[in-house]
This record gives C-alpha cells, structure tokens and sequence, in this order.
C-alpha cells in the first residue's frame, strides 16, 4: 500500500523502521513542527522528522492537521492508509477521509483501558499487573474507534513508564504492520470496542510528579515509576527541587516520619506512610544524576534534614 505515516516522538521510530522493511510504499512523514529545546532553546526536528531527513523521505509539518496546504498536499500523495504512532495532534474528520483505509493508530493500552495520552504512565501508577498495544481506526472521539488487533505485555514490578513504553514501541510496530498487511489483502475486520471497561488516562503534569510521602510505600513507588523518565518524579531537599529515580523496598528498615531521610553506609532511606524505601538516582538542579548515597554524603545530609 502506499504510506503517509504520522508520529512525532522516539516510540514512532520502531514502527517506522518496521514499515521502512516491509512491502509498503513510505510516501512521507507527518509530524510535529521543529520545536524549541534544551538551555538555548534552538528549534529541533522531532524524532520521526529526523529519521525522515536521513532517508530523504518527504516531511510534512503542518502546525494543525486541518491546514488547506497540508490537506492539499495530502490529496496530492494519494495515500491508501495513514498509520499513527503517537502524532500529537487532533486529526480532522477531513483529513481522516482522505485515505481510501482511514488512518490506523496504534495506542499503547488494550482499549477501551487508559484511553488518552498518557497509557503506559496511568497503567503504571495504577498498578495494573498488565497491558498491551491496539491497532484501531481512527475516528472523531478520543480513542474510540472500532479495533482490528491487540497484544499484551506483563507489567513488571519494577517497570518504568519508560521501560514498558520501549518494549510496547518494538512489539507494537510488528503489530501495525501485520494490520496493514491485512488491511492491503482485505482480510481486516474491525471490531467495535466494548462500552464497559472504559478508562481515561490524561497527560501526566509535573504537578502530578511530585512525590507525596504520606502516601503508602507502594503508592509512592508507583507514582516514581510511572513519572519515570518523563516528566521525572521530583521532591523538595532544603528548598529546591530534586528529581528522583525509582526507589526499593527496605523491609529491614528502622520505622522513620513520612519524609524522613536516614543515611547509611550502603543506602539512603526515606520515610512513607507505611515503610520506608530506598532511594535510587537522586538528581539535584543543574547537576547529573547520581546515586543517592554519593548524592546524600555530597550535601552532608543531617538528621533535620527531610524531603518536603
């Protein structure tokens, strides 16, 4: 068939890669325009314009999908099917006509689970022992179009959002592509997704990442898990912000406050509402990350001293 693909960050690449090898036609790349990045905030290519470029495939970058030139030049490509993996923006009901097959995305949840932006991170903070990847029609509503293939994926206790995005990212570009393959032979067939089961999973703010240490230990960890490695999960140490990676269990642990930091030879521990965890990375403003009892002995933590 021949393809206009549409995604913008680093989890569209394995997909790309997967329909760069198969027997599709890759016409062009639909992605985010070039964005400000980084200290001196220089205009950067998206992750998929960049694979683009190095290929020398065609790069559309409309500010919204529903621009006259962008809809025009759309036309002009003939695409058969569109596949999305994580575009970033609304796609009109004009453009969705367009192609004879619609656009096809692939979301990182078993819909209707965790409809939104933000899948693995809620599938993550909730706890759910596991999720997956499905393959739907695109359609008006948020995630509500009917499903032509799923596959699941077990959440491990100590995944990451970032960890589980990267193996749905690999697994799911082999699912897109044997979608369009049946969609190319006419053996496709879309199944409505059910009306029970529905869950929302909106973007995860850097308010949401605020770790709040009168929460249980498991609510804590999960909440670091899920915020990990964006937008990053972060506490108050004197004052100023720091981010945190994943912590561990310490069932041996002495009992502390919510907050409470106790320095040992081999950890740094920090006190919950139940027990205490052991911190992972600690990264201060301005600074690397660093382990945390290299961290903890570099600003001489006390025993006033605690996260906020």
């Amino acid at each position: 068939m021949r393809i206009v693909f549409a995604g913008t960050p680093e989890v569209a690449l394995p997909s790309l890669d997967a329909i760069a090898d198969s027997d599709h036609e890759l016409l062009a790349v639909v992605t985010r325009p070039d964005a400000p990045s980084g200290r001196g905030r220089q205009l950067v290519r998206s992750h998929a314009a960049a694979w683009a470029d190095e290929r020398g495939i065609e790069v559309l970058t409309p500010q919204r999908p529903r621009e006259p030139e962008f809809l025009d030049r759309l036309r002009e490509l003939a695409p058969d099917c569109v596949p999305v993996v994580a575009y970033g923006a609304l796609v009109p009901p004009v453009a969705l006509e367009i192609p004879v097959h619609g656009w096809v995305n692939l979301h990182f949840s078993l819909l209707p689970a965790w409809r939104g932006a933000a899948p693995v991170q809620h599938a993550v903070w909730h706890g759910d022992e596991f999720t997956g990847a499905s393959v739907f029609q695109l359609e008006a509503g948020l995630d509500t179009g009917p499903v032509f293939g799923t596959l699941t994926e077990v959440i491990r206790p100590t995944d990451t959002s970032g960890d589980l995005l990267g193996r749905l990212a690999v697994d799911g570009a082999g699912l897109l592509v044997t979608v369009l393959d049946a969609i190319e032979a006419g053996a496709a067939r879309a199944v409505p997704q059910p009306a029970d089961g529905i869950t929302l999973a909106p973007k995860i703010t850097v308010e949401d990442a605020e770790v709040r240490w009168d929460e249980p230990a498991f609510a804590v960890d999960r909440r670091i898990r899920a915020t990990t490695p964006a937008p990053g999960a972060w506490t108050t140490f004197r004052g100023e912000r720091v981010k945190l990676g994943p912590a561990s269990p310490a069932p041996d642990a002495p009992a502390l406050k919510p907050g409470d930091l106790l320095v040992e030879k081999k950890r740094v521990l920090v006190g919950t509402a139940t027990a205490p965890l052991a911190l992972g990375e600690v990264r201060a403003a301005g600074k690397k990350a660093m382990a945390a009892v290299d961290w903890a002995r570099g600003v001489r933590v006390g025993t006033e001293d605690s996260f906020s």
